[in-house]
């Protein structure tokens, strides 16, 4: 099946196009064809996108807070017999029932720079900083520190956390060269070990392998060997008292996400008396 789909925004769209990609992936066999339209802050601007969209016909979404520019679109598409959904409505709708007091109509209100938006920044130039075990000196800083062997997700899920705000350094574990003392010593930091399985961590650093043009057969795709480094650093994660996820069928999104509940977890237990 193929879709037409147009995205307008009087912002950046990027809210937009994550509810689109959320809705999108519920369904299987469609081909979706986008048309994404942002900035859309002008009635001239609408006029040649309506333009579009009758050569194009399809699902309209749209975030726009100018009542005027909004009630043209919806007009045009009712004309067309084009579905336009605003799908930030319903909440708007609740909080101001709830709130009592109507929205603001204020374009890309959540683009502001303010200050959790540089606390981000800072967080991504720590975690670049601190990967694959570089800048321990500054390891007490973290806010998470993910332990694990060689591909086992460590360095993908510290760039998603450091983009939500937290500092992540990650640290090799690797049989030969036993991690510096100064990891046990950490107290500020969250410390998450990463696990996967046998199976999967040989499929994945056999392909990186075959990706480096390097010879496929070596102990570090070696079935038993990469057991032992598994079970050795699961032997670590549970003499240290480490919570541990195990990324073998987790997106980096869904390991992210457990992280930041134990972090949640760990905040709440610490502001609820816990703190030595």
């Amino acid at each position: 099946m193929r879709l037409h789909l147009h995205l307008l925004s009087d912002s950046t769209g990027e809210t937009l196009e994550n509810i689109a990609k959320a809705a999108l992936a519920q369904f299987d066999d469609v081909e979706t064809l986008r048309h994404f339209w942002p900035m859309v802050r002008s009635e001239a601007h609408l006029e040649r996108i309506l333009q579009e969209i009758a050569q194009n016909p399809g699902l309209v979404l749209f975030t726009l807070v100018n009542s005027e520019i909004r009630r043209t679109l919806e007009a045009r598409c009712r004309a067309m017999g084009l579905p336009a959904v605003a799908p930030l409505d319903p909440v708007n709708h609740a909080l101001t029932n709830l709130l009592g007091q109507e929205a603001k109509a204020r374009p890309g209100r959540q683009h502001v720079l303010d200050a959790a938006y540089f606390a981000r920044v800072d967080a991504i130039q720590f975690t670049i900083a601190h990967d694959d075990g570089i800048g321990m000196e500054d390891w007490e800083e973290a806010d998470v520190v993910l332990v694990g062997v060689s591909r086992s997700s460590k360095t993908p899920t510290s760039i998603y956390l450091a983009n939500r705000g937290y500092k992540t350094a990650n640290i090799p574990i690797v049989v030969e060269s036993p991690p510096p003392p100064d990891l046990y010593k950490l107290r500020h930091p969250l410390i998450v070990g990463l696990t996967t399985s046998a199976d999967r961590l040989v499929a994945i650093r056999r392909n990186r392998l075959l990706s480096l043009n390097q010879h496929p057969e070596t102990s570090y795709v070696d079935q038993d060997s990469v057991a032992r480094e598994i079970a050795y650093a699961r032997r670590m994660f549970a003499d240290n008292g480490w919570p541990v996820i195990d990324v073998t069928r987790r997106s980096i999104e869904e390991t992210a996400a457990a992280i930041i509940q134990l972090c949640n977890e760990r905040m709440a237990g610490l502001t609820g008396g816990d703190r030595e």
